[in-house]
């Protein structure tokens, strides 16, 4: 699956778009927008722990859990600056948090100057992390939990 899907009830549907920010205000229906790092394209694919490397950042708007994907090539073939090119897709994704395992301090300081919360997570799958942010078991971190080139 090449660039990003949209997964609504179960279904995906291809879209090769460009992604754009899209306003809170016009994404009816949305109350929280969510981005979580996983090794495939949808909620019950296993959570990433990397941020800037991982396969696929899944954007998930609750409390709905619909999904947009987007597939992380640019940054699993970057040299260096891998996180912070995840970080824009997320910047621009309308997410307000980021689900994941371990987020660097380039990375961190970009969502950061974004408004955009880091909690870091170990649950298996994308699925999991979401009912543990849900229950209110997670905390935006205070600062990026590994150096940078992790």
């Amino acid at each position: 699956m090449d660039g990003k899907t949209r997964e609504g009830a179960g279904q995906e549907t291809g879209s090769t778009s460009r992604m754009r920010r899209l306003p809170r205000q016009i994404v009816k229906g949305v109350k929280l927008r969510l981005a979580v790092t996983a090794t495939g394209p949808g909620l019950s694919s296993a959570l990433d722990s990397r941020f800037g490397r991982a396969r696929y950042l899944v954007i998930v708007d609750l409390p709905e859990r619909s999904v947009y994907t987007v597939e992380n090539s640019a940054g699993m073939d970057a040299a260096q600056g891998a996180g912070v090119q995840a970080a824009q897709v997320v910047i621009d994704s309308g997410a307000t948090g980021l689900l994941t395992g371990h987020c660097g301090p380039k990375a961190y300081r970009a969502l950061q100057a974004a408004g955009i919360d880091v909690l870091l997570t170990d649950e298996k799958t994308v699925a999991e992390a979401l009912d543990q942010y849900e229950a209110g078991g997670l905390m935006p971190t205070a600062s990026a939990d590994v150096q940078g080139h992790w």
